[in-house]
């Protein structure tokens, strides 16, 4: 679980389920606020959201504000499509902060205002150069993998042999460059 400040219970949770597509896992009366989380289409048992009011404690709105101010999302999340994703939330009105970017390294990403106090960031899962994670067939997850050897480690990860370790009163007296 994870959670999300929000300064509308009831507007986040139409905002990150009509426009974000979350699907609502709990719904819980507690006083004032709920209990109220969120989790994605299609996977029932995957990470809640919480959809967390900022009420009843002062410092979590100043700190929410503060984010907001500074440009600074309060999450992300990542998207198969990212430019599909784009469009159809601006045609469905959602505040974007500028259009999808793509930095030298990583992947394309575009910045919202959830309408509850924060901006969330969505970015793309898979860009050019990246792969998405081989899925191991049954037998292969669970299968023990032999323990490596050092002639099987990567030479960044081989010792030297020179010798002993510096100890902390050597290191003191070599001098520096």
């Amino acid at each position: 679980m994870t959670s999300v400040m929000v300064d509308d219970q009831a507007k986040a949770l139409e905002f990150y389920t009509d426009i974000l597509g979350f699907v609502t896992k709990k719904d819980i009366p507690m006083g004032e606020a709920r209990w109220l989380t969120v989790v994605g289409p299609g996977e029932p048992d995957g990470t809640e959201l919480l959809l967390e009011p900022v009420s009843g404690l002062a410092e979590a709105s100043v700190f929410q504000k503060a984010l907001f101010a500074a440009g600074i999302p309060a999450t992300a999340f990542g998207v198969d499509d990212l430019a599909a994703e784009y469009a159809r939330m601006k045609a469905l009105g959602v505040e974007f902060r500028g259009e999808p970017t793509k930095p030298e390294f990583g992947p394309s990403m575009v910045m919202l205002n959830d309408t509850c106090g924060n901006l969330i960031q969505l970015f793309q899962l898979h860009w050019a150069g990246s792969e998405p994670a081989a899925v191991p067939d049954k037998a292969e997850a669970t299968a023990s993998p032999a323990p490596a050897t050092p002639k099987e480690l990567p030479p960044r990860l081989a010792l030297p042999d020179e010798g002993p370790a510096p100890t902390r009163s050597d290191a003191e007296k070599a001098p520096i460059e």
